[in-house]
């Protein structure tokens, strides 16, 4: 399997809507595709229409071991779509998890004791640097990083890397960064083409040609319980994610480096 976790430390920078839409583009093109919702509001969940109702098996009774991945994942109205969803419960994890033996690799444990039947796992993450994140991390091959085009996102994303860093030498030396993707862009701001400038000079090829934009529709469909990609194919922000699939399946097993 290839785990992803989706991070960002910062809030609102599209993590959610990022997992969730290339999970449904990644599956469009037959790949088995499981996504973990981490983050305790439960948006991903939310955004495929599972209800609270639904939610008997979470992330939550992974963590703490109480239930195998393959029996808390459920379909989604996505074919070959599958997901973990999240709970309130998760909201007190991390301090439960203090008590347990390993509590960095909870979410690794589980997912060596799955059964493989998925090609691609995409994590959810928090927006927080937590346990919970840590976890994700220390469980994935490779990190997604969706990048929003704003000045103070670049602080956010020089702490992320160090704390990738840190990841690597204690716990996951295999961790790779697959990709940044710029995210709420806006053609009508000089500061989100600065931004955009200023990343790519940095962090070169690992920065996604892609660049999501700014979008109604794509706001839109997480109310509706569907993905951009079945809300409106056509909008703007679905077409972006699609090609935005395009160039992150060649580097599942070869990420990009940076210049």
């Amino acid at each position: 399997m290839n785990v992803i976790a989706v991070a960002n430390q910062k809030g609102g920078v599209g993590k959610t809507t990022t997992a969730i839409n290339l999970g449904t583009a990644l599956a469009a093109t037959g790949l088995r595709v499981l996504l973990i919702d981490l983050d305790p509001q439960g948006n991903a969940s939310t955004g495929l229409g599972i209800s609270r109702a639904e939610r008997g098996k979470s992330s939550y009774d992974i963590l703490l071991g109480e239930m195998p991945i393959t029996e808390a994942a459920i379909a989604t109205c996505v074919p070959k779509l599958d997901i973990v969803p999240a709970t309130v419960d998760l909201s007190g994890a991390e301090i439960e998890l203090v008590d347990y033996e390993e509590r960095t690799h909870r979410l690794n444990r589980a997912l060596e004791r799955s059964d493989h039947r998925w090609d691609v796992v995409l994590i959810d993450c928090p927006p927080s640097l937590g346990l919970l994140t840590l976890n994700a991390m220390v469980a994935a091959n490779s990190l997604l990083v969706p990048l929003q085009c704003e000045f103070f996102a670049l602080e956010g994303l020089s702490q992320l890397l160090s704390t990738v860093e840190r990841i690597r030498e204690r716990f996951n030396p295999g961790l790779t960064i697959l990709g940044v993707a710029l995210t709420m862009h806006d053609r009508r701001n000089r500061l989100t083409d600065q931004v955009s400038a200023d990343v790519r000079a940095v962090l070169g090829r690992v920065v996604f040609d892609t660049v999501i934009p700014r979008n109604v529709r794509l706001s839109e469909a997480p109310s509706h319980g569907l993905p951009a990609l079945i809300y409106d194919y056509r909008c703007p922000g679905s077409e972006a994610y699609i090609a935005l699939a395009r160039e992150l399946i060649p580097r599942l097993n070869r990420p990009a480096k940076a210049a």
